[in-house]
């Protein structure tokens, strides 16, 4: 499967803002989807996630409440909901696949197909 991310932009803090993961290739439906961040100078973190058929999720601690995320397999697509945002959310936003497990894990060595990264930047 390839990956996709799209959405990214420049918001000011307390806007709101859509990501998009948009995959080609067969049996999307077959994959647990994340999203990750990395921030210069930081490590890759895990934000939220997703499980195949989509009735489960789980997200960081520090975006519950703020970020939504949701799928639609037959048109491939896993979107990021990502409201009252912070400048601390500023990052490159990637998304991933994984075929390793029902459950949503945080683990990035659990991905492996990830999109390239789309910039994220909220000013203050």
């Amino acid at each position: 499967v390839q990956l996709q991310a799209s959405g990214g932009g420049l918001v000011q803090a307390g806007d709101s803002l859509r990501l998009s993961c948009t995959a080609s290739g067969r049996f999307f439906s077959a994959y647990t989807v994340g999203w990750f961040r990395q921030a210069p100078g930081k490590e890759r973190e895990f934000v939220a996630g997703i499980s195949r058929g989509g009735g489960s999720t789980r997200f960081a601690d520090s975006v519950k409440g703020r970020f939504t995320i949701s799928r639609d397999n037959d048109k491939r697509v896993v979107d990021l909901q990502m409201n009252y945002l912070k400048p601390e959310d500023t990052a490159n936003y990637y998304c991933a696949a994984s075929t390793i497990g029902a459950q949503v894990v945080p683990g990035p060595s659990r991905y492996s197909y990830w999109g390239q990264g789309t910039l994220v930047t909220v000013s203050s």
